[in-house]
């Protein structure tokens, strides 16, 4: 999963939402370095990444890869379930894409210590609404760019929209298998931690 399901998924609180995001860019053991609430969050990020990863059906999404692809086709399933998501989120969410995503930069904006990589991107990510513009299918080709460009070897996902806009219909039926799964695994994750 990409931003916008880690952030649909984490929770409603601002440092539920802050952990959530902070997931993709704060790396190796937590030890206090943030608060407790956030590092919780952040622990939730990765278990929803590992339950992800070594789901069933996201080895059949991959699946539907080229072998050659196969290696990468997690990094373009993560995007492409946000566009999915993002597309589909009234059957997800009980409030508009738009009222969540203004509320996530609002929490991001007012928070004076983001990480040093998120706090570079931030004012751009609320100004070109990258969560909401997930729902644009032509946004995402921006977005697998941006990624290939972070690689260790550029050019690992050149082709890899062409791959998504062909595969679009039984990916998005997966998608529809997997997201309730997911959801259903967070809310068991969550009930842990209350207890």
């Amino acid at each position: 999963m990409n931003y916008l399901a880690h952030l649909h998924l984490g929770g409603d609180a601002p440092a539920q939402l802050l952990g959530s995001l902070y997931g993709d860019f704060v790396k190796g053991p937590l030890v206090g370095q943030w608060p407790a609430d956030i590092e919780a969050a952040i622990r939730l990020h990765r278990r929803i990444d590992v339950f992800t990863d070594s789901h069933p059906l996201q080895a059949q999404s991959r699946a539907r890869f080229p072998s050659e692809r196969r290696r990468y086709a997690g990094i373009l399933l993560d995007v492409f379930f946000d566009h999915c998501l993002a597309c589909n989120w009234a059957d997800y969410a009980a409030i508009p894409l738009a009222s969540f995503t203004d509320r996530v930069y609002q929490v991001v904006n007012n928070e004076p210590r983001l990480p040093e990589r998120l706090a570079f991107i931030a004012p751009r990510m609320a100004a070109q609404d990258w969560l909401g513009s997930y729902r644009e299918f032509a946004v995402l080709a921006q977005v697998i760019e941006a990624i290939d460009r972070r690689l260790s070897r550029s050019g690992l996902l050149a082709g890899g929209i062409a791959e998504l806009e062909r595969l679009y219909q039984p990916l998005l039926e997966d998608f529809r298998q997997f997201y309730p799964e997911l959801q259903g695994f967070v809310a068991r994750e969550r009930g842990l931690a209350d207890c």
